[in-house]
């Protein structure tokens, strides 16, 4: 890794970047780089066989390393075990755990609070659980420039209030939550804190004690790892405390027909063959983040979002959305012209960003938009890449003639 500048200039980590190719669609999915390539590899090569399960040497070395990833993952976030780390397929799915197996708790009257800003994993899973037990649903508003409105969200705590989940950075508009706050009104209402931490673990140092989160997830994909592959932290007694979600191997102690003890957490909520190289891909991940630093990352980000909202400031037709100091993500929209259109215009000239909705349809309703076009940084990310977006952009102007 070189760092010739104040700037990261990572790209020739990765194999997926090689070429003049602009990829700024981070926020989405992560590109990889060779470390966890090959750690992949090695999984699935020489060191391959199951975990957990045999006695036989190779079973045994790789269980010792599947372990040892829970352990990474544990000192990655601030847990205070392992034994608080749940590996699961994503975010999604660990939002779904808590929702189906806590959740069975919750009765008619409860409530839950979200905010407007929320993707879509984060409130399908709820509404779920409302339709089955008659639960309600609060929704916190957002401040002007894009943010979770938190006065707002700790006013809306009430004494029926029994969870609240939030983005700890936005997917669409990068404003960064400020979760030992919102816990701290949270737990002196008698609620706990679930916080989606997708776009924070790969750009911010994490510390969920620190946070003072009660459940904490997020996609490996979106840190540099592989896809199916995400984990779900909670207090280990809280996790004691939650019924198995999913029924099979490995997640229990004894089976009969009459009666089956389960394990407990983690193993609990891990029922079948685990997602090893996953896990162990996800492992390289952090390893690879740790070497250049979560508050370079953060740094770096963070003056390309500068440099984007300064040179796109001067395109008339174009709207910024979200705050000015967002986390490596930043979403527009153009006058008169279709985000679809602008990332298929950008996309000729070598650009990759994200158009739609990106899972955040209520959060379009609030922004009294259909779309967003979102471009989104990553530790790879470069200023060259900023100048051709910014280049792409004149001409979708030129194009539409917009100025």
């Amino acid at each position: 890794m070189t760092t010739a500048s104040p700037l990261l200039d990572l790209k020739g980590d990765f194999p997926g970047l090689a070429g003049d190719w602009a990829y700024l669609d981070t926020a989405a999915t992560s590109q990889k780089p060779q470390a966890v390539l090959d750690a992949i590899a090695r999984v699935y090569g020489p060191d391959y066989a199951t975990v957990h399960r045999g006695v036989y040497e190779r079973s045994a070395t790789m269980t010792l390393r599947f372990e040892e990833a829970r352990a990474t993952v544990a000192r990655f976030i601030g847990a205070a075990s392992p034994d608080e780390v749940v590996f699961v397929r994503g975010a999604t799915e660990g939002i779904n755990l808590v929702a189906q197996s806590w959740g069975q708790r919750l009765k008619a009257g409860d409530r839950i609070l979200l905010s407007a800003l929320e993707h879509h994993s984060n409130i399908v899973p709820w509404q779920l659980l409302r339709d089955r037990t008659g639960i309600e649903i609060d929704v916190a508003p957002l401040t002007a420039d894009g943010r979770i409105d938190e006065d707002a969200l700790i006013a809306l705590l009430r004494p029926e209030t029994r969870l609240v989940s939030i983005a700890h950075v936005s997917n669409v508009l990068g404003g960064v939550a400020d979760v030992r706050r919102i816990a701290n009104a949270v737990h002196a209402a008698g609620a706990l804190l679930m916080v989606d931490g997708c776009q924070a673990a790969p750009r911010l140092a994490l510390d969920v004690k620190a946070l003072g989160a009660d459940f904490y997830v997020f996609s490996g994909h979106k840190l540099y790892g592989p896809t199916g592959i995400g984990v779900l932290w909670a207090r280990r007694d809280i996790l004691e405390s939650m019924p198995p979600w999913q029924g099979g191997g490995a997640m229990i102690e004894t089976v009969t027909f009459e009666k089956t003890t389960y394990s407990p957490p983690p193993g609990r909520f891990e029922a079948g063959t685990p997602h090893i190289e996953g896990v162990i891909g996800l492992a390289a991940a952090i390893d690879y983040v740790e070497s250049v630093g979560l508050s370079r990352i953060h740094a770096h980000e963070a003056a390309l979002v500068r440099q984007a909202r300064d040179a796109l400031s001067t395109i008339n037709s174009l709207t910024l959305h979200g705050p000015a100091d967002s986390a490596g993500i930043l979403s527009f929209t153009m006058q008169g012209v279709h985000p679809h259109d602008i990332g298929t215009i950008l996309d000729e000239t070598g650009v990759a960003i994200r158009a739609g909705h990106h899972c955040a349809q209520p959060l379009m309703a609030t922004l009294r938009v259909p779309a967003t076009a979102r471009a989104s940084f990553g530790l790879y990310s470069s200023p060259r890449d900023v100048e051709r977006l910014v280049d792409g952009l004149a001409r979708v102007s030129r194009i539409f003639g917009v100025k």
